[in-house]
C-alpha cells in the first residue's frame, strides 16, 4: 500500500490580482488543447510529420452555495467590468481541514460568464452561484 492520500471532499480557493474571492464546491475546466499541423515531405511516403502548433486553454467553472464571499465576485465583477484588465491568480485545492493538496498559477484570467443563484423557496436545493474565467494559460504551483 501507498502513502497516497486521496481527497474525498475538495474545495477550491481562488484568487485574482491579490483579491481572495472564497471557497468554491467545484472547479472544472481546466485543460488545454495543442493543435496539430500535417505535413507531408516530399519523397518520403513513410509518415506525415505531426507539427505542434497554438495551445488553446479552456475556459474555468467553478461553483458555490451563495455565502457572503458572493459579495466578493460581485466587487471583482465591477471593478473588472469598468476596465477590463486580464490578472494572474491562483486556484488551490483545499482538504476539507483546509490544508493544501494542490495549486495552479493562473496567468491572464478575465471573466467570461457569472451566474447568480436563483432562489425558490419551494425547492430544498442552495442558492448556487457559478464563475467562469477565460485565461491565458496555467501551471501548477
Amino acid at each position: 500500500m501507498t502513502d497516497s492520500i486521496f481527497a474525498t471532499s475538495v474545495f477550491f480557493r481562488l484568487a485574482i490580482g491579490g483579491n481572495d474571492l472564497g471557497a468554491f464546491h467545484t472547479c472544472s475546466g481546466m485543460g488545454a488543447e495543442v493543435e496539430m499541423e500535417s505535413y507531408a515531405e516530399g519523397g518520403n511516403n513513410g509518415f506525415t510529420w505531426q507539427l505542434p502548433g497554438r495551445v488553446t486553454w479552456s475556459n474555468i467553472t467553478l461553483t458555490r452555495p451563495v455565502t457572503a464571499d458572493t459579495a466578493k465576485i460581485g466587487r471583482w465583477l465591477d471593478e473588472t467590468l469598468r476596465r477590463v484588465e486580464p490578472k494572474d491568480g491562483e486556484i488551490v485545492a483545499l482538504k476539507p481541514d483546509l490544508t493544501r493538496i494542490i495549486s495552479w498559477q493562473v496567468f491572464g484570467i478575465v471573466p467570461v460568464r457569472w451566474q447568480g443563484p436563483s432562489f425558490d423557496p419551494a425547492s430544498s436545493e442552495p442558492a448556487v452561484e457559478t464563475l467562469e474565467i477565460a485565461h491565458e494559460g496555467l501551471r501548477p504551483s
